[in-house]
């Protein structure tokens, strides 16, 4: 049995996708799960936080295995997460951003390149996280393509209607084209402001704006807190910052993972 695939993605920069990726992958690893998380953004900050050791800027890593210049697979290229069970593939240094500029030229087949190198990993692992770049490029579109489904991670702030149709054009896009079996398992509402009118308001628009594209919003959102983004930055689980909130806030991620793969299978 291979893994399920799953791209997060949003070409709106922070709306928390590595922070929603290193978090579920910490969910996957509690129910056992053997977990690959794939930093597919040139920033490489999910790398800062998920890798066990400190991915020095001319290690070789993505950017490496996708890239027809480069002599390292994929497989070549894993290093160990910060917990048991979970594997990274590393993003660091610039050279991730030379890859998506030589891809842009690469002509026929370029769309594929991550979904081929995950191939041949891919029954190592129950799930892979692709924690895409905050754009609709190249390196997002192999996301795309490589993915068996996808999670849209958003803000409930003034983006959205607009915002999640450019998605969903270039999603319906990739469809055609290059994976006509790709889904979308859900949108992850991330840092919502449960106590402000702004954060109501624009909560019950992106549900408007999902539900007219047949998408569901999970339930509930993902609330501001600090304790998940110091949980992060200290490449700590929920579960292990030792606080009854941040407990509660790892069992919303765990249901979001429930969902997600229950729409993915």
């Amino acid at each position: 049995m291979t893994a399920r695939i799953i791209a997060l993605c949003n070409q709106k920069g922070g709306v928390g996708k590595s922070t929603t990726t290193f978090h579920l992958a910490r969910a996957a690893v509690l129910r056992g799960q053997r977990v690959l998380v794939v930093d597919n953004d040139p920033q490489g900050n999910l790398t800062a936080v998920a890798a066990a050791e400190s991915v020095e800027e001319d290690q070789a890593g993505l950017a490496d295995a996708l890239s027809s210049r480069a002599p390292e697979t994929i497989r070549d290229v894993i290093v160990r997460g910060v917990w048991p069970g979970l594997d990274v593939v590393p993003t660091s240094g610039v050279t991730l951003g030379y890859v998506r500029d030589e891809l842009v030229i690469a002509g026929a087949g370029r769309e594929g390149r991550l979904r081929e190198a995950l191939a041949t990993v891919a029954a190592d692992y129950d799930l892979i996280l692709i924690d895409c770049a905050p754009s609709l490029d190249q390196l997002t579109i192999n996301g795309l393509t490589a993915a068996g489904s996808i999670v849209v991670v958003t803000h409930s702030k003034l983006f959205s209607a607009n915002g999640l149709a450019q998605l969903l054009d270039t999603i319906d896009s990739v469809r055609q084209h290059y994976n006509p079996t790709l889904t979308v398992a859900g949108v992850i509402v991330n840092q919502h402001e449960e106590q402000t009118v702004s954060g109501r308001t624009w909560l019950d628009e992106l549900h408007t704006a999902a539900e007219s594209r047949g998408l569901t919003v999970l339930s509930p959102p993902i609330p501001k807190r600090v304790v998940i983004s110091d949980a992060l930055e200290a490449a700590n689980g929920l579960d292990e910052w030792g606080s009854a909130e941040a407990t509660a806030l790892g069992a919303i991620y765990a249901d979001h993972l429930n969902a997600i793969e229950g729409v993915s299978s």
